[in-house]
C-alpha cells in the first residue's frame, strides 16, 4: 500500500473508483444519446420512395413516416376496378414506410452497436 498526496492511501492500483466509473458511464450514455438524436434527425430529413404495379403508383414518405406525395399514372386509373388502384396505393405507402422504418432501425443499430435500449425507454 502506498501513499500519495493526491490519491491518499492506495493499493498500488490505478483502477478508477466506483464514482469515477459511474461518471465515465454517464458520459458515454450522454454521447450515445447525442449520436442517436443526430442520427434520428438525419434519417427524418430523408425521403423514401416506393413504386408498385410496374411503376404506375408511387408513394414518397419522409423519415418521420409522413406521406409526402402519391403519384398515380393515368393508366392505373380504371373506373371499373377502383379497388385495384386502392390496393396499389396502400402497397406503395406501406413499402415506403417500411423503408423509412428500416433506415431508422439500421441507423440506431450503428449508434448502439445493436444494443437493445428499448428497456431503457430509447
Amino acid at each position: 500500500m502506498g501513499y500519495s498526496a493526491r490519491r491518499g492511501f492506495t493499493s498500488g492500483s490505478m483502477k478508477p473508483t466506483g464514482a469515477a466509473r459511474q461518471a465515465e458511464m454517464q458520459q458515454r450514455i450522454a454521447e450515445m444519446q447525442e449520436q442517436m438524436n443526430s442520427t434520428q434527425e438525419a434519417i427524418e430529413a430523408q425521403e423514401f420512395t416506393a413504386s408498385v404495379g410496374g411503376g404506375v403508383v408511387e408513394a414518397k414518405v419522409n423519415g418521420k413516416k409522413e406521406v409526402l406525395s402519391i403519384n398515380i399514372k393515368p393508366e392505373a386509373v380504371d373506373p371499373e376496378d377502383v379497388e385495384m388502384l386502392q390496393d396499389l396505393v396502400v402497397s406503395a405507402v406501406n413499402e415506403a414506410l417500411r423503408q423509412a422504418g428500416e433506415a431508422m432501425e439500421q441507423g440506431m443499430n450503428k449508434v448502439t452497436n445493436g444494443l437493445n435500449l428499448g428497456v431503457f425507454g430509447f
